[in-house]
């Protein structure tokens, strides 16, 4: 059966569950995206069992758990899949003072990793937080 017409969870994560997966995380109640990270089959069955999003990390090469030690967590609302099951949606509750690991000056953490703009010219600036 097509993965787009089936109420099987169909994702691909290779057969020794390594294949990383993007995850857009985005809150739940404003709609703001948060992060993109990525899933191996690991991470997401720890998102399942825990509630809290979890992802693999890249650069270190282990599951990361967002916010165990800076306190930041996204307690998971719902979890979706794109049609062809190559890619997830997190809608998360932040609980926390923000998402980002990167911290404004004020030493908080931005709420969203895409808290800069590019302007025309290529250079970036923060963005107006509402």
């Amino acid at each position: 059966m097509d993965k787009e017409y089936t109420n099987e969870l169909m994702v691909d994560f290779g057969p020794d569950g390594d294949l990383l997966i993007p995850v857009i995380t985005q809150d739940y109640t404003t709609r703001e995206v948060l992060i993109l990270a990525y899933a191996n089959r690991a991470a997401f069955e720890e998102t399942q069992r825990s509630g809290y999003a979890t992802f693999y990390s890249r650069s270190r090469k282990e599951i990361w758990k967002k916010g165990l030690t800076s306190g930041d967590l996204l307690r998971i609302k719902e979890i979706r899949v794109n049609c062809e099951q190559n890619s997830m949606l997190f809608l998360v509750i932040p609980e926390g003072k923000g998402a980002c690991h990167a911290r404004k000056p004020d030493g908080n953490p931005y709420s969203t990793c895409y808290y800069r703009c590019i302007s025309p010219d290529g250079k970036l600036s923060i963005a107006e937080e509402e």
